[in-house]
């Protein structure tokens, strides 16, 4: 019997631009279910590593019954090393290939060419996309639901889930202002992070790097909204949407209601209590605060000083403004 493909909702979005809590508020309506980045790299241990519900992932009943879903398909699965990255696997070769962000056609189709060259990925990519597909569609029958939502935000793994044969994805593309991006980038486990310092990092209270330079969130944040454009530009107009952070803070409802129209579940049943749902969302460290309050984080309006401010403009003013965005 052949499976109906499983419906995917992808975040695709810069880091630190609210992808979080965007995937925390689809979570909670009851025909949708994220549990944050499906890549899920580098979380931790299983011991030591909290789900949203707090209670450790090597514990938590949602996740013993995806994995055991995933078992049940063939596969060997845990949480804390899922295996679901584009790169897992991959030979030295394969892995420089797949570090440049996505580009024009022309180039992703020279990419391809070279990729397929490697025994390893024409033998590693088929198996990487059925244990996504399975991996989504184990998430969706664990929460009972027909779509699940993947905040991964990265333009090289959506390139390879639009082409996963078992997937039907649509996209929304996440935009905030590139300031108060860079701001998280300058400082990610204050302005990135669970606001207890305890729950930062997973829960193991492991502060984030510190120490970067206005000018490395500038780039990245132009870099990664450029690749996503790449991607999307491969896609029917219908099956995406670009949807900004400042919206969804001052303007909740509305466009909420645009989103679940977009996805196709019915608007009415949002729930703007998100944080009383429960969740089991793996990732950024905000999933773990108590507080569902949704207000806009702009606080690089105070932090961010006139020098910064200009090095941002140098690097990132153009396509800023192209994005909507004033100085």
């Amino acid at each position: 019997m052949t499976l109906k493909k499983q419906k995917l909702v992808y975040l695709a979005a810069a880091s630190h631009s609210g992808s979080t809590m965007t995937a925390m508020l689809l979570g909670a309506h009851p025909d949708l279910c994220s549990v944050g980045e499906l890549k899920a790299a580098n979380l931790g241990h299983r011991d030591s590593y909290l789900c949203s519900c707090k209670t450790l992932v090597g514990e938590c009943g949602f996740w013993q019954g995806v994995t055991d879903k995933m078992s049940a398909k063939g596969h060997d699965f845990c949480i804390s090393d899922a295996g679901t990255d584009i790169r897992v696997g991959a030979s030295p070769y394969v892995l420089r290939l797949l570090k440049p962000l996505v580009r024009s056609p022309l180039v992703e189709l020279i990419r391809d060419i070279l990729l397929n060259l490697s025994p390893v990925w024409r033998e590693q990519l088929p198996y990487l996309q059925k244990r996504n597909a399975d991996y989504a569609r184990s998430i969706a029958e664990q929460a009972k639901v027909d779509t699940v939502v993947d905040s991964s935000k990265i333009g090289i793994r959506l390139k390879y889930l639009l082409k996963n044969p078992n997937l039907d994805v649509k996209v929304i593309w996440v935009v905030r202002d590139g300031r108060g991006v860079s701001l998280a980038y300058k400082n990610p486990s204050e302005f990135a992070d669970a606001k207890n310092p305890k729950l930062r990092g997973g829960g193991a209270g492991k502060t984030q790097e510190h120490g970067r330079g206005i000018e490395v969130g500038a780039h990245e944040w132009v870099r990664c909204n450029q690749e996503t454009e790449a991607v999307l530009a491969t896609m029917p107009k219908e099956k995406w949407i670009q949807v900004h952070y400042e919206d969804i803070c001052n303007n909740t409802e509305q466009t909420l209601d645009n989103i679940f129209e977009f996805i196709g579940v019915d608007p009415i049943k949002k729930r703007l209590d998100f944080k009383t749902v429960e969740h089991h969302v793996v990732g950024n460290g905000m999933r773990l605060d108590d507080s569902e309050v949704i207000k806009l984080d702009d606080r690089w309006k105070t932090q961010l000083s006139d020098t910064e401010l200009a090095k941002f403009y140098e690097i990132a003013g153009p396509y800023h403004k192209k994005m909507g965005y004033l100085e």
